[in-house]
């Protein structure tokens, strides 16, 4: 297996791509590419209808996919708010590509079988396979997508973003092969000798006590311990330090424990949900996550420091456990709400990952919405950076 990454600034696609090919050629020398992996900024959006042929002509035919981005990231470096397009290149000896595309009329109901799943994606469970997925905001149900694979895969690995860079439905592009898509979703099933390991930094930390949900009904939280939440967060406020009562203003949110039976959470266990709304007469709040009986809960609050604590710790947590592979390569999904935005400077999670794992090759963009996993489970997630680190399995 071998990765390599390329990106370029230039302000014309034809030359940002061929400058992007002579990287990836010099790379890969005698090599053909079997996976290319292009993002594309919105810079370039008249252009999206020729990206397939130019790639196809000056790197070859390998199976490609990509999308647009409000961002993009290419060779470990983050290019914002100027024009960008970066390719991942990936020769991946053993590993059988699946690629597909997906429209929201495709997705099977919610009683249908796994099987229903797995020809949409043109893989089986039996072939053990992880996925790359990347879909339009505007026109797919994105959660019903990602709730179907893990029931069909429930050992696959997920990884990818929502397009970004166009702000209407028809706006943003999808690319698979020699197609252009602006609706629905496109995505490669990859098996073999290849393992995706995942890592979602959410850029969280908790505050106040950790609660159990004793009422709620959808998504509405009615009661923590037996106490309307509005009145919760009132208690809780008058112990917080004045920083964090102005980031609690607009910067609060929910984290669900996910494993029921962990009896000590700590960072990566809580899936992070916006608050969308809140009841004043009631005391309740809206969730953006359906919410049951008994889950533990407990308030997060979000900044640059915290998110940047966050990502350390969720990189140390991964070092941990693996040792990086000299051939690994990985894609990186970082939220539109991070990058120079939230930090004041460019390459923040980009440098991160290279100074606490590896300088492997890194490619991605700045998406709509990050997918990746939590405790086992596909979430579609916000302000997020979401890792997605592709090694040999053997």
């Amino acid at each position: 297996m071998k990765w390599t990454s390329a990106v370029s600034e230039h302000r014309f696609l034809k030359y940002a791509v061929a400058e992007c090919a002579v990287e990836i050629k010099e790379a890969l020398g005698a090599q053909s590419a079997d996976l290319l992996v292009v993002f594309v900024s919105a810079h370039h959006a008249a252009r999206y209808d020729e990206l397939p042929g130019l790639v196809r002509e000056l790197v070859g035919d390998g199976v490609l996919i990509g999308c647009s981005g409000g961002g993009i990231i290419g060779a470990g470096r983050e290019v914002e708010q100027s024009p960008g397009f970066a390719m991942a290149a990936a020769v991946l000896p053993g590993v059988t590509l699946s690629p597909f595309h997906i429209e929201d009329s495709d997705l099977p109901d919610g009683d249908a079988p796994p099987g229903d799943w797995q020809a949409i994606v043109g893989a089986s469970t039996s072939d053990g396979p992880h996925m790359l997925i990347l879909a339009d905001p505007f026109s797919l149900r994105g959660e019903n997508l990602l709730a179907g694979l893990d029931y069909a895969f429930p050992r696959a690995a997920k990884i990818g973003g929502l397009a970004s860079g166009g702000n209407q439905p028809q706006a943003n592009a999808l690319f698979a092969g020699e197609s252009v898509h602006r609706t629905g979703a496109v995505g490669v099933a990859m098996h073999g000798n290849i393992e995706i390991d995942t890592v979602v930094a959410q850029g969280c930390r908790p505050i106040g006590e950790r609660m159990q949900i004793t009422s709620c009904e959808r998504n509405m939280l009615l009661e923590l311990d037996g106490k309307p939440p509005l009145e919760v967060l009132r208690e809780m406020f008058q112990d917080l330090s004045e920083r964090d009562r102005q980031l609690a203003q607009n910067s609060l949110f929910l984290g669900v424990v996910m494993d029921a039976f962990k009896e000590e959470p700590k960072i990566g266990d809580y899936l992070i949900r916006n608050i969308v709304g809140m009841d004043a007469r009631a005391g309740a709040l809206s969730i953006g996550e359906m919410l049951k009986e008994g889950q533990r809960v407990q308030f997060h609050l979000r900044d640059a420091e915290t998110s940047t604590h966050d990502l350390d710790a969720m990189l140390d947590q991964y070092m941990g456990n693996h040792e990086p592979h000299s051939e690994s390569g990985a894609l990186l999904f970082q939220c539109l709400g991070r990058g120079a935005y939230l930090y004041g400077r460019p390459d923040h999670d980009t440098d991160m990952f290279r100074e606490k794992v590896s300088a492997m090759p890194l490619t991605g963009f700045f998406c709509n919405g990050e997918i990746g996993q939590v405790s086992g489970s596909t979430y579609l997630h916000g302000y997020t950076s979401s890792f997605g680190i592709f090694r040999p399995k053997e």
